[in-house]
């Protein structure tokens, strides 16, 4: 006889096809229903995945402007990074958060989507090119700029798909999303085991 190696899921396809009053088939369908349970939660999170990602380079990007923006002379950092929000969104972070519907002692960033915060990642960016391309000194200045900046990337959203950032949707906490992938990760190291008892 030929043997044949077969993919997990054509073993999956076989086995949940197979005579279920078979023992060996009993167990097999058991232990391939739960590994599709997770296959599909994983492909569900894919996209999580980037936000995840997105949200750490956002944060990366943050703590490289504050540095910019010190070194260039900000005093109160908080009202250089209000005029960033202002710009993109054409109001401050306390009136998006209540228009968006997040308590105050939530974090608006751990909330948006990928497109949302890819334009936050990208008026971070562009803010600390001018300043350090222009040498802009000054808490004055430094405001003005981020402000300019974040006005531009809200415009060129406007143009590429009609949309204003304040506009898009809100996704689950990046908190809670990043606690599931860590329980669906330990369910995935978990089935071999139980496949062997």
């Amino acid at each position: 006889m030929d043997d044949y190696k077969l993919s997990r899921f054509a073993c999956y396809l076989t086995t949940m096809n197979s005579n279920i009053k078979k023992q060996e088939v009993a167990k097999a369908q058991a232990y391939l229903a739960k590994y599709a349970e997770i296959i599909v939660t994983l492909q569900q999170e894919a996209q999580n995945i980037e936000r995840i990602e997105l949200r750490e380079k956002l944060s990366e990007e943050e703590k490289n402007l504050s540095g910019i923006a010190k070194s260039h002379k900000v005093e109160k950092y908080a009202l250089f990074q209000n005029a960033g929000y202002v710009g993109l969104y054409n109001m401050s972070l306390n009136q998006l958060k209540k228009i968006k519907g997040i308590p105050q002692n939530k974090v608006l960033l751990d909330y948006m989507n990928s497109t949302e915060l890819g334009a936050n990642i990208f008026r971070i960016t562009q803010t600390a090119e001018k300043i350090k391309s222009e040498n802009i000194q000054g808490q004055n200045n430094l405001e003005k700029a981020h402000k300019e900046v974040g006005k531009e990337v809200r415009e060129s959203m406007k143009r590429m798909h009609n949309k204003l950032p304040k506009d898009l949707p809100l996704e689950e906490d990046i908190k809670k999303v990043k606690s599931n992938l860590k329980q669906t990760h330990n369910k995935m190291k978990k089935i071999p085991k139980k496949s062997n008892s």
